[in-house]
């Protein structure tokens, strides 16, 4: 199989120039453009795989505590019909596991310290089945018996409040009592059997867990608020939220969990945005070096170019090899990019604590940051399209030069030859 001519003497001009010194600084700016694109092509790979990192490790500790998909009744009132709407969410293919709950906020209070607090009332035995945090501390939780109001407060809270297991706390209802001295608020002294600790400071610092018969008993509920589920693929919560607002009896109220935490999600989604673009422009930057290193090119290339002409090669054929150099440097930059990316975002978590060791540095503090380790989750939908847009970028720095090549006249260009 015979090459075409044009694709034999692009690869031919990309490598000439190397070991000659005429064109040693036509080599040199080459090779800075092949540079340029490896290095934007990895940072790019690189930037987005820690960022998806990041998101993934805050999105799993804040699913440790929040359900997949949360029922409930309107304006905080008791569901009509627990059992019913716990059977009929079961019947549902994607959901493995749920549980009823109490949501409320209340006041708690230690000596003259007080804190606003997210207060949950759950069910032990079946809290484990929505969270991976009933999991993990299925022992403390179990504590948690209806009619001794023991609660489990979030270790940043208790920390601030300065209690710890078998201190008493007074839990401070919204709703007042109404009494012939006037409104009174509802207080009630709760025992903590202990703490949990999520990795999330905004759970971390206000949730308070305490068994859903208690619950009812202090905000004066005849049942649970709603059901909690959890699904086999978090991702689809979307859609399984929409075949239960279909499939539920009565008037109820779903939220996701891509809800809950709308703004945090929008805002990564943004960030990601604005990196892509910002570190894109780098690889442009570095592609459309390609333009200065071709038109050199074409201007040393003019009595070949000239000889080609004459010798039958037609405009199209002459635009077609130089198209080939630039694309070759494209190529091989993206190629050295997405490996050289790709090697540092797979292991991350051996080249960083290398850095650290060698520097004497803890660039991510456990005393300031929730997450101690650098993460990376390198993912095909950023990594093809980075690769595709490197690819486009080079090959459209080719065309100027290349058209501006496939217009030399040869008889100018080999009068003084």
């Amino acid at each position: 199989m015979q090459i075409p001519y044009e694709l034999a003497l692009g690869w031919r001009y990309t490598r000439a120039g190397r070991a000659t010194r005429r064109n040693g600084f036509i080599s040199f700016i080459s090779g800075v453009s092949m540079l340029g694109i490896a290095l934007g092509v990895a940072a790019l790979i690189i930037v987005l795989s820690v960022m998806n990192g990041f998101q993934k490790e805050v999105r799993d500790r804040m699913l440790s505590v929040v359900s997949h998909i949360e029922i409930f009744a309107p304006q905080g009132a008791a569901l009509p019909d627990p059992a019913r709407t716990l059977a009929e969410a079961k019947q549902n293919p994607n959901v493995v596991g749920a549980a009823p709950f109490v949501a409320a906020q209340a006041l708690l209070a230690r000596g003259e310290d007080m804190k606003g607090t997210l207060v949950r009332g759950i069910d032990p035995a079946l809290e484990g089945a929505v969270t991976d945090l009933a999991a993990t501390n299925e022992e403390v939780l179990h504590k948690l018996v209806p009619g001794e109001f023991r609660v489990v407060l979030g270790g940043e809270l208790a920390r601030a409040l300065g209690v710890r297991a078998g201190d008493v706390v007074t839990l401070i209802a919204p709703a007042g009592q109404v009494t012939p001295a006037g409104v009174v608020p509802r207080l009630k002294q709760m025992t903590v059997a202990g703490t949990f600790d999520s990795g999330h400071y905004e759970y971390d610092s206000a949730l308070v867990l305490l068994h859903h018969e208690d619950a009812q008993r202090i905000f004066r509920l005849e049942g649970p608020t709603g059901v909690r589920l959890k699904l086999k693929d978090l991702h689809q919560a979307r859609e399984v939220a929409q075949q239960l607002a279909q499939s539920l009896s009565g008037m109820l109220l779903i939220r996701d969990w891509t809800q809950q935490n709308r703004t945090w999600f929008a805002a990564v989604q943004l960030e990601k945005r604005m990196m892509f673009i910002i570190l894109t422009l780098i690889v442009a930057v570095a592609a459309f070096n390609l333009v200065s290193t071709l038109v050199m090119t074409v201007t040393d290339k003019r009595a070949d170019i000239a000889i080609l002409r004459t010798l039958g090669a037609s405009p199209k054929s002459i635009m077609g090899i130089f198209v080939v150099q630039g694309a070759m440097v494209g190529v091989i930059g993206t190629a050295v990019g997405l490996l050289l990316g790709l090697g540092i975002a797979f292991n991350i978590d051996v080249i960083v604590p290398a850095i650290e060791r060698a520097l004497h540095a803890n660039f991510l503090p456990k005393d300031i940051y929730l997450i101690s380790k650098m993460p990376s989750e390198p993912q095909s939908s950023d990594i093809v399209p980075i690769g595709l847009i490197s690819l486009v970028l080079a090959f459209v720095a080719t065309l100027y030069p290349s058209w501006r090549a496939s217009r030399v006249n040869p008889a100018e260009a080999l009068r003084y030859e």
